[in-house]
């Protein structure tokens, strides 16, 4: 009997987080659209306030979808990323890249010891390889090895993020794909237009697909929790 009593309150708790968390998801993608149409049409300022809201709403949406921590403390470090490189200094893009790395490494233990394709990983060596070479002497002297340390980073996490299916790995290479634009922004090479609507185009996807990636490997017991564990 106690059972049966609770159970009305319990799907009413699920319905309530359902509608709580597509509002979140609706409220991230509505400020991914502002933030893309504020790097093509301006001001900047719309940009400042609106990137460093995304990966929050992220968050919490992936928080009612019942998230481990481990993937908002990955999205988290995310947006310490996003909120540092939006300064100019060398050592706002350092302690930026260092964010990202540490999501990097959030994501790894995500991705445990799923099965990969030892193909894809040659493929990725190899682009890592020539990524750096060429790279290397456009850097800054002082960013080359923190540059070429997180490349290596990145490029394991694009690479493992596979393992976990075709959603996470499409955002793994994104990821790559967008960090390595920004690579070549820093190395002053040619860049297409709007190279920071590509960056974030390509960046909010990346975030999106590997958090829908993990959550989709989530047992339905975590979904069913009022808390993320």
């Amino acid at each position: 009997m106690s059972t049966r009593r609770h159970e009305p309150t319990a799907v009413a708790g699920r319905a309530s987080r359902d509608r709580t968390g597509r509002a979140l998801l609706l409220s991230f993608l509505l400020a991914v659209g502002c933030d893309l149409a504020f790097l093509v049409l301006g001001p900047d300022i719309g940009h400042q306030v609106a990137k460093p809201l995304l990966m929050p709403l992220l968050a919490a949406y992936a928080i009612t979808r019942g998230a481990p921590r481990t993937l908002v403390a990955a999205l988290l470090f995310g947006w310490g990323g996003d909120v540092f490189l939006l300064g100019d200094a060398d050592w706002a893009f350092l302690v930026g890249m260092g964010s990202f790395a540490a999501g990097h490494v959030c994501y790894l233990v995500l991705f445990g010891r799923t099965r990969t394709s030892g193909l894809l990983a040659a493929v990725f060596g190899t682009a890592l390889v020539a990524a750096v070479a060429q790279l290397w002497p456009d850097l800054p002297a002082e960013l080359r090895i923190p540059v070429a340390g997180y490349s290596l980073l990145l490029t394991a996490m694009a690479y493992r993020s596979s393992g976990l299916g075709l959603v996470a790995g499409a955002g793994g290479a994104l990821f790559l794909l967008s960090d390595t634009l920004i690579a070549t922004g820093v190395a002053e090479w040619p860049q297409p237009p709007a190279p920071d609507f590509w960056i974030m185009l390509t960046y909010c996807a990346a975030q999106l697909l590997l958090a829908t990636g993990v959550l989709l490997r989530v047992p339905q017991a975590y979904r069913e929790s009022p808390t993320f564990v």
